[in-house]
């Protein structure tokens, strides 16, 4: 199904156009949700652009054209990288979410994911499908270094999680929502997420079952388009389980804060784990009422750095 804003969307739409925010101070985060996103704390980030939407299928494919860059979801792992693999398993391709008939419950996320052999950007659902017609809509199937290679490639990079968070709000500090505290004004869908019973049932009312182009919803109060849901986005910040900050400090608001970077845990740039974790921000079109209520400004998700999916993009700052 098309909305009748995505039918409307006008060709004058520039995928990459850089939108710039002002920066300043806000509360980043929050104490009411998943615990994640606490503490909430004030944070202050300087003045950067941000890409208006973000990187679409037919941008990343300029970029594969003129480099030769291959993502990791086609590449073949090395058992080297997973000791005790077995060699069956070792093969290139990537996470689908494939919806099933039923569930036995939601903690198994098993159920619903695949890790489908040949499934990359071009094949976001497996072999046999293709991206002949989402030229606008978001590039998925991207692991971490991927995103980075192609924001270098750009001159760009990619956003902390802090400037995400800035960017997403709008303005609105400490709303809900990117667009305020209701999440369907007037009955009024302004993001790509499910409707419905999360992963048996999508009825789909805003238009869409999978991605959507990009200018498909309202864009928030910087002009930003689907800084909620469609996809969730790559930061370039490592992930802690919270926030490392004392909200009762007002006279030491960090400015442009890089999250991850906790005294005595690790080293930012290599931290001890074996497959680090990147933070994603922004929800995406498998976000529900009733699983992953993450279509909001201060949510946040843990990602490793080796794995893509048909619900993770990303998008790209320049810093002035």
């Amino acid at each position: 199904m098309m909305t009748i804003d995505a039918l409307d969307r006008t060709v004058e739409f520039v995928a990459d156009e850089l939108i710039e925010v002002p920066g300043g101070e806000f509360r980043m985060g929050t104490d009411d949700r998943y615990p994640e996103e606490a503490p909430v704390h004030r944070v202050r980030v300087d003045p950067f652009m941000i890409e208006k939407a973000p990187v679409t299928n037919a941008q990343f494919r300029k970029f594969v054209t003129e480099t030769g860059h291959v993502t990791v979801a086609e590449i073949v792992p090395h058992i080297e990288q997973y000791p005790g693999a077995l060699p069956e398993m070792l093969y290139a391709g990537s996470l689908v979410f494939q919806k099933p008939s039923a569930v036995a419950g939601l903690a198994d996320w098993g159920q619903w994911w695949s890790f489908l052999k040949g499934a990359d950007w071009r094949h976001p659902y497996g072999p046999g499908s293709d991206i002949a017609d989402l030229d606008d809509h978001p590039v998925v199937h991207v692991a971490f270094a991927d995103a980075q290679a192609y924001a270098e490639w750009r001159g760009r990079d990619l956003p902390t999680e802090a400037e995400w968070e800035f960017a997403a709000r709008g303005g609105l500090d400490g709303a809900e929502f990117a667009w305020g505290d209701e999440f369907t004004p007037q009955g009024r869908h302004m993001a790509n997420t499910w409707q419905g019973v999360f992963p048996i049932d999508n009825l789909a009312t805003d238009g869409f079952e999978r991605t959507s182009p990009i200018s498909a919803f309202p864009p928030n109060g910087y002009g930003l388009h689907d800084m909620i849901g469609n996809v969730w986005e790559w930061t370039s910040d490592w992930y802690a389980p919270k926030h490392h900050a004392d909200p009762t400090k007002a006279c030491c608001i960090p400015t442009n804060p890089r999250g991850g970077v906790v005294e005595g845990s690790f080293d930012p740039n290599q931290p001890a784990i074996r497959i680090p974790r990147k933070v994603l921000k922004g929800g995406s079109h498998l976000c529900a009422p009733n699983y992953c209520r993450r279509y909001r400004p201060a949510a946040r998700h843990a990602e490793p750095i080796d794995t893509s999916t048909c619900h993770i993009g990303f998008r790209c700052v320049v810093r002035t």
